[in-house]
């Protein structure tokens, strides 16, 4: 018998005697997490789309979110691990070429790439992890470990998110281009590219969330999953708008704390 995406067990859940939701019950009360809490209303994305970002702040978010996209593949590839069903690992794994590409030069990550270079950051910059900041580094561990940890019905409801990138992307299109000229048009390739892919990919982790989530209890932790992964776009960003601690930079991570000891009288 194949593990039951929505308990990750081969064992039956305990029985969960309220009445659930209907499907499009339980869309609207995703669809209402994402309403209330999706990272559009932070204080720094409305900023950022009021053209009020100096550009050192600019590239502090570039650089730092570059540490969540490049650990997009990974919990993608984490998720698809937890499918039995061919189908369904041939469809995820198309999210894993968006963004690695089907060969070297193309896709998500590169794409940042480039919009790092267009914004004035070395590539060498975005791949040095030692230099992001602990509050993004934290988000993002913990949302890959979620995806790690978690069944199937929670991580796939984790990505819903995805059902409001299009609309933030076309916002950051359009202030981009009117507030931060001197990014070169090139460099937002990635945001025009989630418009459609993100769009699809909301659908798609929406129609399996509706199929497994069958019990009240099974649907709520859809919902809370889907807070959870507010909660991490929102964290990232309120570590970007803080910035570094005052005092000298320096580097933060594993890669630190082994300087740190080796330097140590």
């Amino acid at each position: 018998m194949a593990p039951d995406p929505a308990s990750g067990q081969r064992l039956p859940e305990a029985a969960d005697e309220r009445e659930p939701w209907t499907a499009d019950e339980l869309t609207d009360r995703l669809r209402a997490v994402s309403a209330e809490r999706y990272h559009d209303r932070h204080p720094f994305n409305v900023r950022m789309h009021a053209g009020d970002l100096t550009p050192e702040e600019l590239r502090r978010w570039i650089a730092n979110r570059f540490h969540y996209q490049r650990h997009i593949p990974v919990k993608d590839a984490l998720i698809l691990a937890k499918f039995d069903d061919p189908a369904l690992r041939r469809g995820w794994a198309r999210r894993i070429r968006d963004h690695d590409g089907e060969r070297a030069g193309e896709g998500g990550i590169e794409r940042w790439l480039r919009l790092g270079e267009a914004a004035g950051l070395p590539r060498a910059t975005l791949w040095d992890s030692s230099r992001v900041l602990p509050g993004v580094r934290l988000a993002v561990d913990g949302y890959v470990n979620f995806c790690r940890l978690r069944p199937a019905l929670d991580a796939v409801a984790a990505s819903l998110t995805e059902l409001s990138a299009p609309d933030l992307m076309r916002t950051r299109i359009a202030a981009f281009e009117k507030h931060y000229p001197w990014i070169d048009a090139d460099g937002l390739a990635y945001f025009r590219g989630r418009v459609e892919q993100g769009g699809r990919d909301g659908q798609e982790a929406l129609g399996l969330v509706r199929a497994w989530a069958r019990t009240r209890a099974q649907q709520e932790r859809a919902v809370a999953a889907l807070a959870f992964k507010c909660d991490v776009l929102w964290t990232l960003l309120d570590a970007v708008d803080r910035g570094p601690a005052p005092g000298p930079p320096g580097p933060s991570g594993p890669e630190a704390a082994t300087e740190r000891k080796a330097g140590s009288p």
